[in-house]
């Protein structure tokens, strides 16, 4: 429409118009009468002005066009969708080249704010020729980079660039280890008081001592920050504090990871010390670091000022059973706590069941203690709250060897009302008994919710335990992953319940994969399955080991 319109206007303008065939005698009675011609040329240059301007508003919006045409072919190129707000380029294999091209086209993304180029290994290097075009995407708010092995050079380009997008919130550059070994400052020093950014994604970047010194200068002009990722950073004492000190700085912090940084007991007294100082932490996890275990009781103080806190993962760090009691004198102040996760931590078996009559029950949603060697009074104490745990979304107790033959305790305390999406039994030893419990729990409408139920290596539920959890698949019309699988070195005939399964899938409407690893099918049930399954566009995770190879 606006090269017709232009290719009009252009016509018109060169037609004779009809008026110009009446004005010599017009403009001799206007002299006449004594009024003066001097106004139709300045009549005559006005229409010339707003001609001009006309011609350059249409090519600005031909220009427009144009380029965003431009946008869709590169984008589509790639397999993505153009969208002029959001430009996800994630696992494209973009290429130096690419980045020059995708720097031409910013001028017509004007209303960008979101820009992911993550996991492009081919772009390092090359991202000064994207970094000159951003002063035409000022209105960038999220930008993530991680996976693309960034170099100094690119660091550096990326700090000219970051005064040209004031409004940026999110930086994420995980995954690249050229901006730690002293870089970092190449893009922390250009930061200003004025940042507007949130958060600040560094997870496995190899950051050094050095580097950390980078990082507390630029938490003190970082006043807004409310997410710090140093997850996968070796973080030596000196280093952890150096970032400790600046930490106060961040009265906004709200999610601080620092999983798998090399903490030990000696960290923890040290980020303890300045913890007090995050009084709105919301979530904080420092799991898989397996050098802390004793050591959280240097942080009991510090824990019990963040009585904001949601969410605190513990996971795979060696807790030992005098930690289990730091957690029991914490927790009681954390009343806002909703997920927990003490998962792999085998030491604390027995003194964990103290922990549960503290808990926040009415705020639970996740509690996660998969591996964690429960004895049977844990168990037993933990089915004694299971009533009022009334939010609780997600229950992980695989491989505890305890749960089995004690199923009951649990599932028959589950209310009607349950709001359990994810039920995690994994390894826990469950017998036929243990699915017919299941079974009873789904017939009243108990697990009516229940999204994910992971019942795999437990090879001790014979044929009939199977048979009744399907027969019962009315009460789980919201399930969408099942896992039935067995253990790798396990094999065993799936033919006594696979039809009983078959029979229940149009009442599993919502189910969209299933694994049953290491069970074995004839080709007739095995191909009857797969045909059910796959007119329900449910996934089947097989190794198709059928009855015939076994036999042989």
């Amino acid at each position: 429409m606006n090269q017709f319109r232009r290719r009009t206007s252009f016509t018109e303008r060169k037609k004779p118009s009809m008026g110009r065939l009446f004005r010599p005698s017009e403009s001799n009675d206007k002299k006449s009468e004594g009024i003066p011609e001097a106004k139709e040329p300045e009549i005559s240059e006005e229409k010339d002005s707003v001609r001009l301007a006309a011609e350059s508003s249409d090519d600005s919006e031909i220009s427009s066009v144009v380029g965003w045409g431009r946008v869709k072919q590169f984008v589509q190129k790639l397999g993505k969708t153009p969208d002029s707000q959001s430009l996800s380029l994630s696992h494209c294999d973009l290429t130096a080249t690419d980045a020059v091209e995708l720097g031409t086209l910013l001028p017509f993304l004007t209303q960008l704010e979101v820009m992911d180029l993550s996991w492009n290994d081919l772009l390092g290097g090359s991202l000064k020729a994207l970094s000159v075009h951003m002063q035409h995407v000022s209105k960038l708010k999220v930008l993530k980079l991680s996976g693309c092995r960034l170099t100094a050079q690119d660091l550096g380009a990326l700090g000219e660039t970051l005064h040209y997008v004031p409004l940026l919130e999110m930086l994420d550059l995980s995954w690249n280890a050229g901006i730690g070994g002293g870089n970092l400052h190449l893009l922390t020093e250009h930061l200003h008081s004025t940042s507007s950014l949130r958060e600040l994604h560094l997870l496995d970047c190899q950051l050094s001592e050095t580097d950390s010194v980078a990082l507390a200068e630029a938490l003190l002009l970082l006043p807004c920050l409310e997410l710090l990722d140093l997850s996968n950073n070796k973080l030596l004492w000196r280093a952890l504090e150096n970032i400790s000190s600046s930490l106060s700085s961040t009265p906004q912090l709200k999610t601080l990871k620092m999983s798998k940084c090399g903490l030990n007991q000696e960290s923890l007294a040290i980020l303890g010390e300045k913890m007090k100082f995050l009084v709105g932490l919301e979530h904080l996890d420092v799991s898989c670091n397996k050098e802390c275990g004793g050591g959280f009781g240097a942080m009991a103080s510090s824990l019990s000022f963040l009585t904001h806190l949601k969410c605190l993962d513990l996971h795979m760090c060696c807790l030992t059973e005098e930690d289990a009691q730091t957690l029991v004198q914490v927790v009681p102040a954390l009343s806002e706590l909703s997920e927990l996760d003490l998962s792999c931590n085998k030491s604390i078996g027995a003194a964990v069941q103290s922990l549960f009559p503290v808990l926040p029950r009415s705020k639970m949603k996740r509690l996660h203690l998969s591996n964690c060697s429960l004895s049977p009074e844990a168990c037993h104490a933990l089915a004694a709250v299971m009533p009022s745990l009334s939010q609780l979304q997600s229950l992980s107790l695989s491989w505890n060897k305890s749960v089995g033959e004690n199923l009951q305790q649990f599932v028959e305390r589950l209310h009607v009302e349950c709001k359990l999406e994810e039920l995690k039994l994994s390894s826990c030893d469950l017998n036929t008994d243990d699915l017919l419990h299941l079974q009873s729990a789904c017939k009243r409408g108990a697990l009516s919710n229940l999204k994910l139920l992971d019942v795999s290596y437990n090879g001790r539920v014979g044929d009939a335990g199977w048979v009744s959890l399907f027969r019962e698949a009315g009460g789980l019309k919201q399930l969408q992953e099942l896992d039935v699988s067995l253990r790798p070195d396990a094999c065993l005939s799936a033919s006594a319940w696979t039809a009983a399964m078959t029979d229940a899938l149009p009442q599993l409407s919502s189910l969209r994969r299933v694994s049953m690893q290491r069970w074995t099918l004839g080709s007739e049930e095995r191909q009857k399955l797969e045909k059910s399954l796959k007119k329900r566009n449910v996934v089947l995770e097989s190794d198709e080991v059928s009855v015939q190879n076994v036999a042989g």
